[in-house]
């Protein structure tokens, strides 16, 4: 996603990109919801099937977009405490992290 591989933008610092689920496809697999400043933040913030959901609400699309600007607008400071008190958790998956 960092080489810009969305499916969409959304606006408001929210993309959509399809994830394809074994057997289904692109077209019938899932879908992830990310605020992202495209560059170093990325934050999961909602998945769904697109066989249980077809697309986002109005209502839906902007409490996500609520929350992007929260998530984007917080400094390095502000991110790091909210890992330790375990309102965020952070993933990585960078080639040096095994896990």
């Amino acid at each position: 996603m960092r080489a810009g591989l969305v499916d969409a933008d959304l606006g408001g610092g929210l993309v959509k990109k399809r994830m394809a689920m074994p057997g289904g496809g692109k077209q019938g697999g899932a879908r992830m919801i990310v605020a992202s400043n495209r560059g170093d933040r990325w934050f999961f913030l909602f998945g769904f099937l697109k066989s249980g959901q077809a697309n986002l609400s109005t209502n839906e699309l902007a409490a996500l977009k609520s929350w992007a600007t929260e998530l984007l607008a917080l400094n390095d400071h502000q991110l790091d405490a909210a890992r330790y008190e375990g309102q965020l958790h952070e993933i990585d998956h960078s080639p040096t992290n095994p896990h």
